[in-house]
């Protein structure tokens, strides 16, 4: 199957943002796949493979209701990023490292400030300059965060907490984090020697691709009981940083999927793609992968964590102001490449826990979920939606309808609508941050060649998504954030 050869399958609406193709369109596929799309997204969608990754997730042993996938949905390792699939440990179903991702928690975070934009403009360049300076950006950076073996292996089994008690963050930090910071169950001895050398001195690091920090202003209103839960208003400052495991989740990501090439004929199924990789979740290596995939997920945790700590540091000392007194909480930070287990409604009205792949997808459980903080119960989880570096934000708080419909989840961000390699070409000789910086956003990054991979051009109209997933009911809107300075990789 060719990358870009293009969806020519059945597609079905359903609905106003809602195409399945059906579990007719091919012998191996036990569910249906659906995918939330506009009329538009999904013309975009069928350019590429991703539709046919849908049909091939439908195969997998345990699958349940359908295999999902979000607007943001394009061509990815096994699963499309955008993909969603839930499985029953109770019927063979799987674990999927192909459905996590190689960058095993990769997510973000938004902080808040006191801010307003009129106080922090006459001092922008500076502050992303100093942001650039002193938060570790690009491939193979090493920050100043060293932890050994016994010290990451702590790290890697406690999460947040552990950095947090080092004095890098605030117990208000955890109870505002997805999970606590922490998932149960991690097991660094699963962790390879190779993937421990290559997390030694990166956690605090940003890394490259579509990784940032952002300061940001907010833009627009959309829900204001909600943003006032959250602490947001107009013209606020705020600060977005998207990151993940670094090199030790990337390795313990191709580690497993070494030891899964053989596992579907152990267990005696077969897979249309060996990019899907996969053994049930009861089995030795499925349960190895979790401990493993669970100790990469802590350590993102962490590293998203030792961020904060570096920008609200810069902050502090550009503004001369401590941290604290500029208010910069955290209002939530949430995975996007993670498989946990929930319980979900998985078709009359049987509720049974599962076991959730969220590939390049956002958690967005509804008010009154046990499982987000008790600020936030009477609104919804909030889910912080990336654009790209020259396009908006946005902040959406989670509804019943994600329960109903996507197991409890929503988009992660624009989605690329071409590849690195077709926007560096598309570039050319032009300077994107000489670009940006005419509309007001000053970039900064250890190349030319990054900032061409992740112009905005490269990626879907994030207002169009994330009207998608409001109109679908699993997630709505709340306020939208625009740029005004980024660093990357």
């Amino acid at each position: 199957m060719a990358k870009n050869s293009g969806y020519t399958g059945p597609l079905e609406q359903v609905g106003t943002c809602q195409w399945r193709i059906p579990k007719t369109y091919r012998d191996d596929m036990r569910v249906d796949g659906l995918i939330f799309a506009d009329e538009s997204l999904i013309a975009q969608i069928k350019k590429d493979q991703g539709p046919e990754q849908v049909v091939n997730v439908a195969t997998l042993p345990g699958i349940q209701k359908a295999s999902l996938a979000m607007p943001d949905i394009h061509w990815g390792y096994g699963f499309a990023i955008g993909g969603v699939a839930a499985t029953d440990p109770e019927e063979g179903g799987v674990i999927s490292p192909g459905g996590v991702g190689y960058d095993i928690n990769c997510g973000v975070r938004l902080l808040r400030t006191d801010l307003a934009w009129d106080e922090v403009k006459p001092r922008i360049r500076q502050l992303v300059d100093e942001l650039f300076r002193e938060i570790p950006t690009g491939v193979g950076q090493r920050g100043r965060f060293l932890f050994d073996k016994p010290k990451l292996s702590r790290l890697m089994e406690q999460g947040s907490a552990y950095v947090v008690e080092q004095g890098w963050g605030t117990v208000r930090d955890l109870g505002f984090t997805e999970a606590g910071g922490r998932l149960d169950g991690a097991d660094p001895d699963r962790v390879s020697d190779r993937a421990f050398t290559r997390g030694y001195d990166q956690c605090g690091t940003l890394g490259s691709g579509n990784h940032f920090l952002e300061v940001q202003v907010v833009d627009r209103i959309h829900d204001q009981e909600a943003a006032d839960v959250m602490g947001l208003r107009e013209g606020q400052v705020t600060v977005l940083i998207h990151s993940g495991s670094r090199g030790l989740g990337y390795q313990v990501c191709d580690d497993y999927l070494g030891v899964f090439k053989g596992a579907p004929k152990r267990y005696g199924f077969s897979l249309p793609d060996p990019q899907l990789a996969c053994a049930p979740v009861r089995s030795p290596e499925g349960q190895s992968y979790l401990g493993a995939m669970r100790a990469a997920a802590n350590y993102a945790w962490c590293n998203r964590q030792l961020l904060t700590h570096q920008a609200r540091e810069v902050f502090a000392r550009v503004l001369g102001t401590p941290w604290e007194s500029l208010g910069m909480d955290l209002v939530y930070d949430v995975a996007h490449n993670i498989a946990k287990f929930e319980h979900h409604q998985v078709g009359g009205g049987i509720s049974k826990q599962v076991c959730v792949h969220r590939k390049g997808a956002t958690r967005a459980f509804p008010p009154g979920h046990p499982e987000i903080p008790d600020e936030y119960h009477k609104i919804g989880q909030p889910v912080i939606i990336p654009g790209s570096m020259g396009t908006a934000s946005w902040v959406l708080a989670g509804l019943p309808g994600s329960m109903e419909q996507t197991f409890g989840t929503t988009c992660h961000g624009a989605g690329r609508m071409m590849s690195r390699t077709a926007a560096i070409k598309l570039a050319g000789d032009r300077r994107i941050d000489k670009e940006l910086d005419a509309i007001g956003i000053i970039a900064r990054a250890r190349g030319h060649k990054g900032l061409a991979e992740e112009q905005p051009a490269a990626y879907k109209d994030v207002d169009q998504v994330v009207e998608v997933v409001d109109k679908a009911g699993i997630s709505k809107k709340v306020a939208r954030l625009r740029p005004v300075g980024v660093i990357k990789g």
